[in-house]
């Protein structure tokens, strides 16, 4: 009896060893199925994911052919991207300046009558330069002392040296000697004085002119001529205005927050509308020492490092004095177009290909910080290779990119 209770009692442990062992099997395999399910979801979601991501980077992708016709029509510009400090700057306003010793008003020391003028507004002229014509009664009696002079001094000093013999053998008296040496000196004093006075009119004294010769005193552009033909001229009237633009520096106003970071010999950008949006360097060569009047600015002077011919003074600016020499990269603001709620730009592919028609991609960038007609860009896709960017006539390309997709044109 109790052999057979050891044997029921073994018998039941293995059955139910038996029946775990399945139970556990069966889970084993249900949470296997479930980890494959989740797999296999994530994968697919993954690759949904990448495939909307290469699709969007493709939408961004567009090309644009243009016949050479259009390409000349549209005054395309091409070029790269540039290195400029657009964040470690100090904004200011200003003018251009001229100093006073590049102008001058001409002007006559003697009255008269203007008989001719020789040049109109805007001509550039030299220093020395005939520039008008006049009789003048008062320069013709100038010219006739001046002969009399001369004469009188011939005389004066041959007279001087017969007495000065005499004197010499006591023939004659200290007085007479002395009288004569006296008359001398004071005719070689008027004779100077007369000889200088024709040099100032500009005429040599020892070739005698019916005419009076009025002379550009510096070389510069005619500002104006407020004389006419018959016009009475007097000594303190002026006959005409003479700039010389090649010294046009910028006289900027710097606020006394921003006076610390100055220094002599900053450079300074700034960008003139008369000269299409070109962009202009100046170098500071002086700053001034107090408050400009009524305002809490000093003046800052910088020369312009290269002139240009269309700069005069008076234009206003906006410049920015370097202070630091943080560099980003930029493209000119044309250069880049709004899209999509986006912002792109665009290349001509293989420039150095001479088909007729030339192809255009557009790519995608962020922009950042806009100073001065530039703009900070980072590209979001590579250039394509022997590309230029367009900087100017981006907005012509995009419309016809427009209007091939309204009209089924095709992605690159």
């Amino acid at each position: 009896m109790k052999k057979s209770i050891i044997f029921l009692s073994i018998v039941a442990s293995i059955l139910l060893w038996n029946c775990k062992d399945k139970h556990d099997e069966q889970d084993h395999d249900h949470e296997n199925d479930t980890i494959e399910t989740t797999k296999t979801t994530t994968e697919k979601q993954k690759t949904e994911k990448e495939a909307k991501s290469t699709e969007k980077e493709i939408s961004s992708i567009k090309e644009v052919e243009l016949t050479q016709v259009q390409y000349n029509a549209s005054n395309i510009q091409l070029g790269v991207i540039e290195k400029k400090n657009l964040t470690d700057v100090i904004k200011v306003n200003g003018t251009t300046e001229l100093p006073p010793q590049n102008q001058a008003e001409v002007t006559s020391f003697i009255s008269g009558t203007i008989t001719k003028i020789l040049v109109n507004i805007g001509d550039k002229v030299s220093k020395g330069q005939l520039l008008a014509i006049a009789d003048s009664p008062e320069f013709i009696k100038l010219q006739e002392e001046y002969l009399i002079s001369k004469n009188n001094l011939e005389y004066l000093e041959l007279e001087y040296k017969r007495q000065q013999t005499l004197r010499s053998e006591n023939v004659n008296s200290e007085k007479t000697y002395q009288k004569t040496k006296s008359e001398l000196n004071i005719e070689k004093s008027r004779f100077q004085s007369l000889s200088n006075q024709l040099i100032l009119l500009n005429t040599n004294p020892n070739k005698p002119s019916r005419t009076l010769r009025i002379v550009a005193p510096i070389s510069g552009n005619i500002a104006t001529i407020p004389i006419r033909i018959g016009t009475n001229i007097t000594t303190d009237q002026s006959l005409f205005t003479l700039v010389d633009n090649s010294k046009i520096h910028l006289d900027l106003m710097v606020y006394e927050k921003d006076l610390p970071s100055l220094k002599i010999g900053q450079k300074v950008s700034f960008t003139l509308t008369n000269i299409n949006k070109t962009e202009v360097t100046a170098t500071i060569f002086s700053i001034g020492k107090s408050f400009e009047p009524g305002t809490k600015t000093v003046a800052v002077h910088a020369n312009i490092d290269k002139m240009n011919e269309n700069l005069i003074p008076g234009l206003y600016v906006n410049a920015l004095i370097h202070s630091g020499k943080q560099e980003v990269d930029a493209l000119p603001s044309e250069a880049i177009i709004k899209a999509e709620g986006r912002e792109f730009i665009f290349v001509q592919e293989d420039t150095s290909n001479k088909e007729s028609k030339k192809h255009f991609q557009r790519i995608e960038v962020k922009t950042g910080i806009t100073e001065l007609g530039y703009t900070q860009v980072s590209l979001l896709q590579s250039l394509p290779a022997n590309g230029k960017i367009v900087t100017n006539g981006a907005y012509y390309i995009q419309s016809h990119l427009v209007k091939n997709e309204g009209g089924g044109g095709h992605d690159h």
